[in-house]
């Protein structure tokens, strides 16, 4: 039998990590704008969570961040001139315009790319689909170039299938692995597809959220289980509950998440709680008694709660056959009611067993958490040994990336700072030498 294992790939912080308030639904990153960010801080405190995984044993990979400020959208938009002269421009007559092409928001790798592995594939190869994320301006920009990195560091075709995104329009908006899960026995076995989405864009007598916009729409998600080549009967779709995300919960991995035979989700995570529970354990099949169902209850812990404190914003992590470890953010230990529901989880009888807490403040006032940061691939051997081997996670390359943060970073970055044009050089240096290092050759366009 080819073994295969989970590993995850999270984003690299970049340069121009900064709170500028872009994602309308986010509480967290509403909240925090206009604050100084720490780029530095930032990348470091991922880089640890990085190595501490691959520490643990688990395959811990690096995506490289895209370039910011991204001039070539700007030139899109009309502002013409040299790159100076482009951010002075934009900077004067369209400052929110320069913020949202500054965003560091590549970072969180979930939303890069809905991956399938070979498992479930009709071709028997990984497939990568990057996300469209047309719901935000500043995200939409992203999937050339998320694109780009996954083909550089998955490029065996032999192994690995890399799509388009989907046609970027409201009616497929596809916002990637953050409102996607995979269950199954073993990685390397043909597993259950579970696709959330917060409304049907062609039927507009399907619920949607009053407040704030459902990102994710049923099309987006049939559109890449066709493209995946994926058996229909392996695939469950589910709604969200509307009202959770008019809380704040604007994907799904904010009120969920799941590993192999464990489902973890919040009460009102879902518009049909009964009739998802139903379809997963049909999916499953004979061994239903083995497959976890972890609700947890409104009244241990609250919506707001879990938006405070991104409970559900974790990585669910297999150490063994049958032992999880729960990868959380420092807020749920200083969120009484999330911390005394933690304790009580793995003192019980749940796979969850163990919970490790990091500091990830950066990121948390930006609105994302431990499961935003990375991207889920499940490899056989065969695929990992295939992967570009600079990508992977090990002491040399924290060392590496370390060093580089430090000689190309700020410790901090105002909003205003998004104008001068250092910080474009700044950025292109670092990222220029970062190719190197992850040696992806020339995937940013100020490379070409």
């Amino acid at each position: 039998m080819n073994h295969a294992t989970e590993a995850n790939f999270d984003g690299l912080v970049g340069p121009t990590h900064n709170y500028s308030g872009l994602s309308f639904g986010n509480v967290a990153s509403l909240n925090n704008s206009a604050r100084p960010s720490n780029p530095k801080a930032a990348a470091k405190q991922g880089l640890v969570k990085m190595k501490a995984l691959a520490d643990l044993g688990f395959v811990q990979g690096v995506l490289a961040p895209h370039e910011r400020p991204h001039i070539p959208s700007l030139r899109r938009l009309g502002f013409s001139g040299s790159d100076s002269e482009i951010l002075a421009q934009a900077a004067k007559h369209a400052p929110k315009i320069l913020a949202a092409v500054s965003s560091a928001s590549c970072m969180w790798t979930a939303n890069a790319a809905t991956v399938s592995p070979s498992g479930d594939t009709q071709d028997g190869r990984v497939h990568f689909t990057p996300a469209n994320l047309v719901n935000k301006f500043h995200r939409s920009i992203e999937h050339e170039t998320t694109g780009a990195i996954l083909k550089a560091t998955f490029k065996d075709e032999k192994h690995f299938a890399h799509h388009s995104a989907l046609p970027s329009v409201d009616h497929f908006g596809d916002e990637g692995a953050a409102n996607h899960t995979r269950f199954c026995d073993q990685y390397n076995e043909q597993g259950i597809e579970f696709f959330v989405y917060g409304m049907s864009a062609f039927d507009m007598s399907s619920p949607r959220p009053a407040k704030f916009p459902a990102r994710h729409t049923l099309e987006a998600s049939q559109a890449v289980a066709r493209s995946h080549g994926l058996t229909p009967s392996q695939v469950v779709y589910a709604q969200q509950n509307p009202d959770v995300i008019d809380a704040g919960v604007f994907h799904n991995d904010v009120i969920a998440v799941g590993n192999r035979n464990a489902h973890f989700y919040h009460q009102e995570a879902f518009l049909d709680t009964a009739k998802m529970k139903q379809d997963l354990l049909a999916a499953w099949g004979e061994r239903a008694s083995e497959f976890h169902l972890i609700e947890v209850p409104t009244d241990a812990v609250s919506v707001q709660d879990c938006i405070q404190s991104y409970l559900f914003n974790s990585q669910l992590l297999s150490r063994g056959d049958n032992d999880m470890v729960l990868v959380v953010p420092g807020e749920c230990e200083n969120n009484p009611a999330v911390w005394a529901y933690l304790n009580s989880l793995v003192a019980g009888n749940s796979p969850i067993t163990e919970i490790k807490v990091f500091d990830l403040k950066q990121s948390m006032s930006n609105g994302g958490g431990p499961a935003c940061l990375r991207l889920r691939v499940a490899l056989t051997q065969a695929e990992q040994a295939a992967l570009n081997p600079a990508t992977l996670m090990n002491d040399t390359l924290f060392q590496r990336l370390n060093t580089w943060v430090d000689a190309h970073y700020r410790d901090t970055l105002h909003e205003a700072d998004l104008a001068d044009p250092q910080l474009l050089i700044e950025s292109r240096t670092a990222l220029d030498e970062l190719t190197k290092i992850l040696e992806l050759g020339s995937v940013y366009e100020f490379q070409k």
